[in-house]
């Protein structure tokens, strides 16, 4: 059985071009199917069990351990997803699916090496998403690679996301105060939680130096930033609520390394749980 820490020797001495993006297409058994409305923790654990079936040592890692600098405690899990494509109305605490396909997007900061394994790990699987309410299970029926859309030589991109954005800043109780891209915090905290993810990976020094040159706006649409307040494993002692927002841009200016971790391990917080997951929308 091969150690969980040989995943993080392999992560930080691999060639660093590292980058995965599928998109799952999910066959829904009948139209009208039910998921829970925070569907986000239940999506995250499914993609955890079938990671766990593949490849029990990595799954393992991911979740319980993460990518982290060493001699800190912070660790990163360094992949992320985004909602759910499929029209849906509302009942109560459930989304009704009204089509019979659904699609989503997973990302992960990975070695290129690891692109056909991971595809591998997904196709032809079923992907379950359950609370005590009900359970969904969906086929995997096409597991499409993606490109990140960066293109070489460009370094200025619009970027919108695909799942709630949640930033925020740690208040005097340890607990976060989340912010709306309206605040004019928002744009420092996603920085630095940025050019935290970069540091694990990269290093203190490059990452000082890479950061000193990274320029982020805030790019709105007609109509304001949406937020979405998730609850994370819901009716449980350990039950979280998170404010992420939707319904607007960012633009920015950084080197493809950085916009490979962003685009591949999300923005902001909370991105092994579904927040953050970005999406190239042009280059500027």
């Amino acid at each position: 059985m091969c150690n969980i820490f040989f995943y993080q020797i392999f992560f930080n001495f691999i060639n660093k071009s590292k980058k995965l993006r599928l998109k799952l297409t999910l066959e829904l058994p009948s139209l009208n199917c039910e998921v829970p409305i925070n569907y986000q923790y239940p999506l995250s654990a499914a993609i955890y069990k079938i990671l766990a079936n593949a490849d029990a040592d990595y799954s393992a890692f991911l979740h319980d351990i993460g990518y982290k600098t060493e001699n800190e405690l912070k660790s990163f899990k360094l992949f992320t997803f985004s909602d759910l494509k499929c029209p849906f109305g509302i009942n109560g605490d459930r989304l009704i699916l009204k089509d019979k396909i659904a699609e989503v997007i997973i990302a992960f900061h990975l070695p290129s090496a690891a692109e056909t394994f991971i595809k591998g790990v997904f196709t032809n699987q079923i992907i379950e998403i359950a609370d005590r309410k009900s359970r969904l299970k969906a086929n995997i029926s096409q597991v499409e690679v993606l490109s990140n859309s960066l293109v070489a030589g460009i370094n200025h991109y619009i970027l919108s996301p695909i799942s709630p954005l949640v930033c925020g800043t740690k208040n005097d109780k340890g607990n976060y105060d989340y912010l709306s891209p309206e605040s004019p915090a928002f744009i420092p905290a996603f920085v630095f939680n940025w050019k935290e993810k970069y540091k694990t990976i990269y290093g203190l020094e490059e990452s000082d130096l890479v950061f000193r040159n990274i320029e982020v706006a805030i790019e709105y649409y007609r109509n304001p930033p949406k937020s979405r307040l998730i609850t994370i494993k819901a009716g449980t002692t350990e039950e979280t609520k998170v404010k992420g927002f939707v319904n607007f841009k960012l633009k920015v200016k950084a080197n493809h390394e950085a916009l490979d971790i962003i685009l591949n391990a999300g923005g902001g917080l909370y991105n092994a749980m579904g927040m953050g997951c970005l999406e190239v929308l042009k280059t500027n």
